[in-house]
């Protein structure tokens, strides 16, 4: 379906507001039952748990859940391919391709590619406007050059010849977030084979620009005004079954520049240094740093790339960093952000002041991503649903905190949650990452489970029985 068409029936159901009879009733008597009931959703949401297990002995669910459990057998094959189509920060668009063309054969009928780059994917529900986002990042951190083949746990090339049970595959990428992407298409299939019919759309999402200086300019670009109607979103991003993500740590980044006349080695000796005066603000910067982390709430940083000067004996023109701060405390960001640029601009007048002669060093910090943070109560209906699916397979869930596209979504209001991509993993952001089916078809059914909880189905022919968990 051409992009326009796609928008304007997002356009139409947000302006109708549409919500059959049949469901007002369903939601009024569902709400006259929880008041009559006279209990109170206690933290553990129990009144959740007995919805989910409701849910879950639909015959259209049972059958989508089985579906998922046959799926993971073949699955490898598609992690396989998704990982070894490199996508690096703003590259991601032979990925983004391939990956459209999987959900079509999904069964997803209204497939796009956004002008952002996003991969789009509308499964419509029955008519009204509300939408729930299951969103799933096309990117990697890793730059273009890197050999992402994936290998077995013996290093060799593995071509998916073989069953590799629940051994380690080997791959830059493959756990963060090809698997999430093998994930995304597993729930679209999994709808399809069951012919599961919800009362939300439900809108499937490979998004670009989650890494690095991507600054969730992906998933920012979908929730500008006039976009695409989303009223919650569930991100698939993460290892563990066990985390349910209700707090965005937000960040700073910069590329902080320092440049000067430069000159050879021997003869600029004297002159202003900008990889001296680099190298000065980073230790400073680290000392104090590290004394002001160690108390409040969690903040970090990090000088994860540094460059400039052109040989060994010439005195660089220019030095540079790029600088990443994080916290789930804003106000304890924005006082990290003014002792890093206090200390850069410190250091760069103290290294002025020493120089013999020649013009001075000027300092330069550049804003290359800014992810805002936020917290959604734990008792916001998402998250309920979210820690339900997870006791629902027998784990205790666990509130947490993380910096991914859900980001974007709690910073507007928008309910918003993130979720495991199944299987075990570790190594992510490093040329070891590495990925485990171990548990794979869990973290697949929980996400099914919660999907569908938060859109709603419809009855099946067998039972006539709305089964509708929004809201709880």
């Amino acid at each position: 379906m051409p992009m326009e068409t796609v928008r304007e029936l997002f356009k139409r159901e947000a302006a109708s507001g549409i919500v059959p009879a049949s469901a007002a009733i369903g939601g009024v008597l569902l709400l006259l039952a929880l008041l009559l009931s006279a209990r109170v959703i206690a933290d553990e949401g129990t009144d959740y748990d007995l919805a989910l297990k409701h849910l879950a002995t639909h015959p259209d669910v049972s059958a989508a859940l089985a579906a998922v459990v046959r799926l993971e057998t073949t699955n490898i094959e598609r992690l396989i391919e998704l990982t070894e189509i490199a996508a690096p920060p703003f590259q991601e668009q032979t990925r983004a391709r391939r990956f459209a063309e999987l959900l079509d054969e999904a069964g997803l009928g209204n497939v796009e590619i956004d002008t952002e780059g996003n991969v789009l994917g509308l499964r419509r529900g029955d008519g009204r406007a509300y939408t729930v986002a299951v969103v799933a990042h096309l990117d990697t951190v890793f730059p273009a050059g890197t050999d992402v083949r994936v290998r077995g746990e013996d290093q060799e090339i593995f071509r998916g010849d073989g069953k590799p049970g629940d051994a380690r595959l080997y791959a830059p990428g493959i756990g963060d977030n090809a698997r999430g992407l093998v994930l995304l298409l597993t729930l679209a299939e999994a709808l399809t084979d069951a012919e599961v019919s919800t009362q939300s759309n439900i809108l499937f999402v490979g998004s670009v620009g989650e890494e690095g200086t991507g600054d969730l300019r992906g998933i920012k670009y979908l929730l500008r005004d006039g976009g695409p109607r989303i009223d919650e979103l569930i991100a698939i991003d993460g290892g563990n079954d066990e985390r349910v993500l209700n707090q965005a740590i937000g960040s700073h980044r910069y590329r902080i520049v320092i440049t000067g006349p430069g000159g050879h080695s021997w003869g600029a000796f004297g002159m202003a240094n900008p990889a001296h005066a680099l190298a000065s603000a980073i230790h400073k910067f680290d000392a104090v740093a590290r004394e002001f982390v160690r108390e409040g709430p969690r903040t970090t940083y990090n000088i994860g790339k540094v460059g400039g000067g052109t040989s060994v004996n010439a005195v660089p023109f220019e030095s540079w960093a790029e600088v990443d701060l994080r916290s789930e405390n804003s106000e304890r960001l924005f006082e990290l952000d003014t002792l890093l640029k206090k200390t850069f601009h410190n250091a760069v007048d103290a290294h002025n002041a020493l120089r013999d002669r020649g013009a001075a060093l000027v300092l330069d910090i550049a804003t290359i991503g800014k992810r805002p943070s936020g917290v959604v109560d734990p008792k916001t209906p998402l998250v309920q649903r979210a820690m339900a699916s997870v006791r629902h397979y027998g784990l205790s869930p666990v509130l947490g905190s993380g910096s991914t596209d859900a980001n974007a979504a709690i910073a507007q209001g928008i309910p918003a949650t993130t979720i495991s991509r199944g299987g075990v993993s570790g190594g992510a952001h490093s040329l070891k990452e590495w990925w485990s089916s171990e548990n794979a078809e869990l973290g697949s059914k929980k996400a099914l489970l919660l999907l569908l909880a938060s859109a709603g189905v419809l009855p099946a022919a067998e039972t006539g029985a709305r089964v509708d968990l929004r809201g709880l």
